[in-house]
């Protein structure tokens, strides 16, 4: 049977503990650059920078959650896999490529 990857294996958890904090730094001086220029009206700016961490953080994780899917579908594979001789790593490249 093929190792199944934890968090801990990933980075997951230490990964998405960076994110944050690069993530909330950025999101607050892309809010200031964006009410400095009078690109948004300044409805409030910890409701900006709020929303602007949220997407920041979504988009740089998006790669581990593309991770995730992918591992759920070779794992449904896995007895197949096996019994066929399959590399996981490859099988696991030509499924997140036509992912």
């Amino acid at each position: 049977m093929f190792h199944k990857q934890t968090p801990a294996d990933t980075g997951h958890s230490i990964r998405t503990c960076s994110f944050q904090g690069i993530c909330g730094y950025l999101a607050r001086e892309v809010t200031k650059k964006l009410i400095a220029g009078k690109a948004i009206e300044n409805q409030g700016r910890a409701k900006v920078t709020e929303r602007v961490h949220a997407a920041l953080l979504d988009e740089l994780t998006l790669e581990d959650r593309i991770n995730d899917e992918v591992r759920v579908i070779l794992e449904a594979y896995s007895e197949e896999m096996n019994k066929s001789g399959a590399n996981y790593q490859e099988m696991f490249r030509r499924v997140k490529t036509n992912w």
